[in-house]
């Protein structure tokens, strides 16, 4: 079974407008879909093409959502799902049950399946597998970024999601529990490869999708527009909705 591969992060915000505003003015681009399904789930979100990888912001738009309760019990701090394709979702499914990891959602759209792992059980962060039929290759169908999204804008000036930081006390364990669940071999330095995006596990005070690393033809030119539009700058990185977003050339 191939390796799946990390093609979205979601990420909570209380609020939509004002992180969707910011992050459009940082990679200087619009939105490539948003998804009208999730309306049933009492959520509103936007989601953002960086190459054939996306970032999805989600806001609660009433009470008692799954979104929500996130926000209190993390205190707007971490990410919210890790999402990855895969050619069976149902097997992956099964596997991560073995391991005691229970399915807590599945979603079935057109030729879509999305399977959403417990997230207390996964740890860190939710896990999601999915599957779009005739998705195999990188840039052919992904359901959850809409039926066009190859000819949606991308960042300008380009830039690509090269990692994801995951923290916890105990980040070789944590680690090993990813490995096990993505069914991927993990590095001495706690390091994996999902797909063409690494994920790295640190140590941190509480488990946590902490941090984005991405890749950009100029960095400085992002941290400029993100200072401009009051978000925390420092060390090459910024704030927004929860993580920090560490910028590196390439």
């Amino acid at each position: 079974m191939a390796t799946p591969r990390l093609r979205q992060v979601c990420l909570v915000a209380p609020a939509l407008a004002a992180p969707e505003r910011a992050l459009a003015a940082v990679l200087g681009t619009a939105p490539c879909h948003r998804d009208p399904h999730l309306a049933r789930y009492g959520l509103e979100n936007v989601i953002f093409r960086l190459g054939d990888r996306f970032i999805e912001i989600v806001a609660p738009t009433e009470d008692g959502t799954a979104a929500g309760r996130f926000l209190e019990r993390s205190g707007g701090r971490g990410g919210y799902m890790a999402i990855f394709d895969c050619e069976d979702p149902e097997r992956r499914a099964r596997d991560a049950e073995a391991l005691g990891v229970p399915v807590v959602n599945r979603l079935r759209v057109d030729a879509y399946l999305g399977v959403q792992l417990h997230p207390k059980a996964c740890r860190a962060a939710m896990i999601e597998f999915n599957r779009t039929e005739g998705g195999a290759a990188l840039d052919g169908p992904y359901w959850p970024a809409g039926p066009d999204w190859q000819a949606a804008p991308q960042a300008e000036p380009p830039c690509r999601l090269d990692a994801v930081v995951l923290d916890s006390p105990t980040p070789g364990d944590l680690a090993a529990h990813w490995g096990s669940l993505l069914g991927i071999t993990v590095a001495d330095d706690h390091r994996a490869d999902a797909g063409g995006v690494a994920l790295r596990f640190q140590p941190g005070r509480k488990e946590c999708l902490s941090a984005l690393s991405l890749r950009s033809a100029d960095p400085d030119l992002l941290l400029a527009r993100a200072g401009a539009e009051g978000l925390a700058v420092d060390r090459g990185g910024f704030e927004l909705a929860g993580v920090r977003w560490q910028l590196e050339q390439g």
